[in-house]
């Protein structure tokens, strides 16, 4: 295994030296044939358990067995005790932003963000404005993009506060390491992750509306056709609680929800949502919804229910807003932010749009609410045709896009056609936000799995690789 410049290796220095000298020593241990045998053998297990995700149009069909590498990604305690700071620093800044944009307003009076950029955000909802969800948390679920740049700095690259999903693969890949290659943990002491479930549900349950003495959650899922439906079920088996669809639950006269049972109706407190904002009340958003709650949204505003995440949420997560998050941070905390943000031009800008449209040949051109990596031209290695189609994009609707710097990603080595080669990674920690913030330990690391690419998606070829922490350096 062997670095190749500009890339930062995770496993490596770039003498070749090992960073983790006990995983890199059982690896070299292992012959090709032995590690293409793992390999197949997770492979089988994850078809055997259902671990799927669908890829819609994919003209092959929509269910994939997940995509999964057997070499695992470490990060060092003190890197990572960095990392988790400065989560729980972004975090608690923009839960207080949304707190503070749905009601006073503070910061759009005081032009910290001009308040055009965010009511003209498609994921804001006018609806929710003058309201505080129970215990003032708006986001009890993230998961935030991070990527090593080629120097080893580390930059966050987007936040996603809505419907975060793809911890499940992380619990699961974590297990499926434990069974075919238990031999890589000797001599590594690495930070538990199993009580992931554990904490989730406390945290809901924390949440509920105060009047609730015994509160009940569920997962309200779209339904066997969703993209993430395998997490949807992994989390509710493992949390102990009901995973329902909108049919399942009704709204009374009184604004209180209800699940249907055989014995009978149910009072519901705390919904883990994995549906989106359009479609989860048709009284109030796209009155064409058949996966959501009639009458939802008058619950959530009576205080009867909490939902999490919270409606309104993904105004946060907006690209345009991104580049603001370190001023966000300022502003409510008085403080300098921990974690980087990526350097970003606003395409709604005149100045800085005539920038991006001079340089589309070097840039990473992204629109501000799209996710799965759809969308994206990366200039370096896009087409004149597609650069030119971009730009006449780019100038019908500009408040729609941003553009960045192309990083490198850095690589960790993956096991490809039964050889090592250096593949793109990137890194989905999940943060859990309330009185106390947790960061599960590692998080979701995604792989692109064609040779070259920066695009990790699971959508668009990408895989994923066990995470560890190591408790000691």
């Amino acid at each position: 295994m062997t670095q190749t410049a500009p890339n930062y290796d995770e496993l490596l220095t770039p003498s070749g030296v090992p960073r983790h000298s006990a995983l890199s020593e059982c690896l070299a241990a292992l012959s090709a044939d032995v590690l293409a045998e793992r390999q197949k053998l997770a492979e089988e297990e994850l078809l055997e358990k259902g671990i799927t995700f669908a890829v819609y149009g994919h003209d092959a069909g929509t269910e994939k067995i997940w995509p999964f590498d057997v070499v695992p990604r470490p990060i060092p305690a003190h890197e990572w005790q960095q990392i988790e700071a400065g989560l729980k620093q972004r975090i608690r800044a923009l839960n207080l932003f949304l707190d503070d944009v749905y009601n006073e307003g503070r910061i759009l009076r005081d032009a910290v963000i001009p308040e055009a950029l965010i009511r003209t955000a498609k994921t804001y909802r006018p609806e929710c404005r003058g309201f505080r969800p129970p215990g003032g948390v708006w986001t009890h679920v993230t998961g935030t993009d991070l990527v090593r740049h080629h120097d080893g700095t580390l930059y966050v690259l987007e936040d996603n506060l809505r419907c975060p999903s793809g911890v499940s693969y992380v619990l699961e890949n974590r297990e499926i390491m434990k069974r075919v290659l238990p031999e890589v943990f000797e001599g590594s002491v690495i930070a538990p992750i199993d009580d992931y479930p554990e904490r989730l549900l406390e945290k809901l349950l924390s949440t509920a509306p105060a009047d609730a003495e015994h509160p009940t959650a569920v997962v309200l899922t779209p339904g066997i056709y969703n993209s993430a439906y395998f997490e949807h079920s992994f989390l509710a088996q493992q949390m102990g609680i009901e995973l329902v669809t909108g049919p399942d639950l009704f709204v009374d006269r009184d604004d209180t929800v209800w699940m249907k049972t055989t014995r009978g109706p149910r009072k519901v407190d705390v919904i883990y949502r994995r549906i989106d904002d359009d479609f989860l009340d048709p009284e109030v958003f796209r009155p064409d919804s058949m996966l959501g709650v009639p009458g939802l949204m008058r619950a959530f505003r009576a205080g009867r229910v909490t939902l999490a995440n919270a409606p309104g949420t993904g105004v946060a997560d907006d690209k345009a807003v991104y580049q603001y998050v370190p001023d966000i941070i300022r502003y409510y905390l008085s403080e300098e932010p921990i974690l980087s943000n990526v350097p970003t031009y606003l395409c709604s800008d005149p100045q800085q749009c005539a920038y991006v449209l001079e340089n589309l040949a070097s840039l990473v051109v992204k629109p501000t609410n799209e996710s799965g990596g759809y969308g994206i031209l990366m200039g370096p290695v896009a087409s004149q045709d597609e650069r030119e189609r971009c730009a006449e994009s780019i100038r019908r609707d500009p408040r729609n896009y941003i553009a960045q710097p192309m990083l490198t990603l850095s690589t960790v080595p993956t096991v490809i056609n039964g050889r090592l080669a250096p593949r793109h990674v990137d890194l989905r920690p999940f943060i859990l936000f309330g009185e106390q913030t947790f960061v599960l330990p590692g998080g979701l690391t995604r792989v692109a799995l064609r040779e070259g690419s920066m695009i990790v998606n699971s959508s668009q070829g990408g895989g994923s690789k066990d995470t560890w922490v190591l408790q000691q350096n």
